[in-house]
Parts: C-alpha cells; structure tokens; sequence
C-alpha cells in the first residue's frame, strides 16, 4: 500500500509559476513510477507528466510540454512538478499517483492522492 499526499497549489497570475510536491509513503514507495494528472471542472482526468522509478526516464503531455517539469528525490519519497509560464486553462485539480511502471494511462496508475486545486488567474 503506497500513500500519497499532494501539497503546494494555490492561486497563481498568468505567466506565473507554482511547485507541486507529493509526498509517498509505504511499501516500497520509491519502487515506484509517479505521475502527475489534472481534471477541470467539467473535464475528464488527463495526463500531465510522468517519471520513471529512478527519475532518468520523463514523458509529457503535449500541452506541458516545455513549461513543467516533473522530478523525483527518492531520499525524501517526494516527487515534484514545477510548472512554469501558467496559463488559465492550467487551472485543476492536480493528483499525484503511483504505478509499477511509467506511463500516460490512468488505469495503471494504483495509487492516488487526494489532488491539490491550481488556479490560474488572466
């Protein structure tokens, strides 16, 4: 059983930049691959970034891709995505997960943490 709890969202202005954290705790937390997905209101969940268990391996949604950054520190079971140059179609909800292996699919993803909101404001 792997916990997670998300943490650094807020309101933010256009152009602005935000750190998000999600701390893991459990079983063999570092074991595993951790993604980052957002939902808007009235939205379906989508992917936002993903690292592998060791943090050489990154994968991006098209629409993040250049302006966040999602890294891992395994010392502290903490990974991190930096979002930069926000816009407001960045504002969601973010949730942190965990799956054996990276990847984009929600369905491998087992483990959940309760989301954190990020508002952007124009």
């Amino acid at each position: 059983q792997v916990q997670l709890v998300e943490s650094g969202g807020g309101l933010v202005q256009a152009g602005g930049s935000a750190r998000l954290s999600c701390a893991a705790s459990g079983r063999s937390a570092s074991n595993y691959a951790m993604g980052w997905f957002r939902q808007a209101p009235g939205k379906e969940r989508e992917f936002v970034a993903a690292i592998n268990w060791s943090g050489g391996s990154t994968d991006y949604a098209d629409s993040v891709k250049g302006r966040f950054t999602i890294s891992r520190d395994n010392a502290k079971n903490t990974v991190y995505l930096q979002l930069n140059s926000l816009k407001p179609e960045d504002t969601a909800v973010y949730y942190c997960a965990a799956a054996p292996l990276s990847s984009s699919i929600i369905d491998d993803y087992d483990y959940w943490g309760q989301g954190t909101q990020v508002t952007v404001s124009s």
